[in-house]
């Protein structure tokens, strides 16, 4: 008897419903498995028959064909276990037929017929609600997760046998409750407080928040570089429930989902400078989110920016600008979400003391020139903030006196950010979008929104005519200068741009470009 069963695949960070077909046919007993199949969906048939046995079930003795349609759609992981299982007890009617109609239905078996982990539960519970599908049966493990999607039950399953017994009326199986998506603030393991001097740093990486703009901090070793940056997520605003369930799809297609199955704090990463680039900005044979994209809406942390390879460090050019990846393979291109963050560290020359007033740098002048050169002009004129990170002194570091608290400047951060929703937010409480990013933050706008919400008066305007001149900023410099001003009046509650933010902008510019 021909058997249907629903199940899902996940192409980039969007599901795809499957239709698993099973029957038989003419041949010697075994199965087949077709529909474009990777490795681990083809080694199914010996999991599926083993868990089939081990839950006390039939498994017949004939030629058994699966088809996963459309055919025309890659199929990988071991996702389908559990729906194939199910398709089999239905073609021997051990499974009331049609009992299933409304349903979708993932997950790995072991063996011994218990149901394990999958990846990307979070987007195919989405898919299955957008498709219509009234329940959706997950590895229990998963539940917690597929349960951030509204308006739809979610079944938790543990083993083949329960999942038989539910269907067939002996055992219940309970619908996991709906878990409410919340936001908390950021955590940073140190305190903005506890960082003694750097006060204008501070400040930087305070405009660098409230506005979503890169920075790139550069200083000799051991001047609170790193430390800073790693403060970071104490003053970042919180995210939204619609922020963090975009970041957590990501998290979840990535199987990096942290046990509370919810992300609920701006994500923080700092990848190691040996990372490759398709570790970068994703890739692989069927293309995974890669660390730009895991640092959707949060921050990108590149310590020791020199140290990247130079492939590396250009990829993300493009990303940079325009907020999303999109990898190309033969099968086709995934586009992935990237609006994150920079925040890069390096040191002025590989002894890290050129310039220094106290230690005197060891290097060559060609040794210094071919080290920052390093990293391109086009790159660091993506870089909104260039700022000097120097030595701290004996009587500060010796003070007992604390800075500003980090939950001071978030609120601050948080106020500047709410003028900046209130803003880009249409009358009919539409963000406004462009191209495939909503524009969020000052950093996320482009030409028009600049033109619109950036206007300068007499001062700003015969000031920045001044700057182009002297400072030879090109037009993207232009732009970034202007956001940033934005930002810095956000900050001071200011409708109007004033020459005051508008100079404060332009100290943050390289003084000369490196590169």
């Amino acid at each position: 008897m021909f058997a249907r069963v629903f199940s899902c695949a996940v192409i980039g960070l969007e599901g795809v419903i499957v239709e698993v077909e099973v029957d038989t046919t003419n041949g010697l007993p075994g199965t087949d498995i077709v529909g474009l199949p990777d490795k681990a969906v083809q080694e199914s048939r010996s999991r599926v028959q083993s868990a089939v046995k081990n839950a006390r079930l039939r498994y017949p003795r004939e030629r058994i064909v699966v088809n996963l349609a459309p055919a025309s759609v890659r199929k990988e992981g071991p996702t389908y276990d559990l729906p194939i299982a199910v398709g089999v007890l239905l073609m021997q009617s051990l499974i009331p037929p049609n009992g299933l109609d409304d349903a979708l239905v993932v997950g790995e078996l072991s063996l011994e017929g218990t149901v394990r982990h999958s990846r990307g539960i979070l987007p195919m519970a989405a898919t299955a609600r957008q498709n219509g599908f009234k329940r959706i049966f997950v590895p229990a493990s998963d539940a917690p997760e597929a349960a951030l999607i509204p308006d739809i039950e979610v079944y938790p399953v543990s083993s083949l046998r329960d999942l038989y017994l539910h269907l067939t009326n002996q055992q219940t199986i309970q619908p996991h409750p709906h878990v409410e998506a919340e936001s908390v603030s950021g955590f940073a393991p140190t305190d903005f407080r506890e960082i003694k001097g750097q006060e204008h740093v501070k400040r930087a990486l305070e405009v660098a928040a409230a506005g979503g703009h890169n920075v790139l901090m550069m200083g000799p070793p051991g001047a609170g570089k790193t430390l800073l940056a790693r403060a970071m997520p104490g003053i970042l605003p919180e995210l939204s429930v619609e922020e963090s369930l975009e970041v957590t799809r990501i998290y979840s297609v990535a199987d990096a989902l942290p046990p509370e199955m919810m992300i609920r704090t701006r994500p923080f990463r700092s990848p190691h400078h040996t990372i490759s680039h398709a570790g970068l900005v994703g890739g692989g044979n069927w293309p995974h989110p890669g660390e730009i994209s895991l640092a959707h809406r949060g921050v990108l942390f590149l310590d020791e920016l020199p140290e990247f390879g130079t492939r590396v460090l250009e990829v993300m050019r493009q990303p940079i600008e325009d907020k999303v990846v999109t990898i190309s393979r033969a099968q086709g291109s995934l586009t992935f979400p990237a609006n994150f963050m920079l925040v890069a560290a390096m040191n002025p020359c590989p002894c890290g003391y050129y310039g220094d007033p106290i230690k005197p740098c060891t290097c060559a002048p060609s040794t210094v020139t071919k080290y920052q050169k390093r990293i391109s002009g086009p790159l660091l004129d993506r870089i909104d903030i260039h700022i000097e990170v120097p030595r701290v002194d004996y009587q500060k570091l010796s003070s007992d006196r604390l800075g500003e608290s980090s939950d001071a400047i978030r609120k601050r951060v948080q106020a500047a950010r709410d003028r900046q929703t209130a803003r880009f937010t249409n009358p009919d409480s539409k963000k406004i979008k462009h191209e495939l990013t909503d524009i969020i933050s000052n950093a996320d706008m482009r030409v028009a929104e600049i033109r619109q919400f950036c206007k300068l008066d007499e001062a700003g305007e015969s000031l920045i005519r001044a700057a182009m001149g002297q400072m030879n900023l090109s037009a993207r410099g232009y732009h970034r200068v202007l956001k940033l001003a934005r930002t810095i009046a956000d900050l001071a509650g200011c409708d109007q741009i004033h020459d005051a933010h508008l100079a404060e902008a332009l100290q943050y510019r390289p003084k000369v470009m490196m590169g």
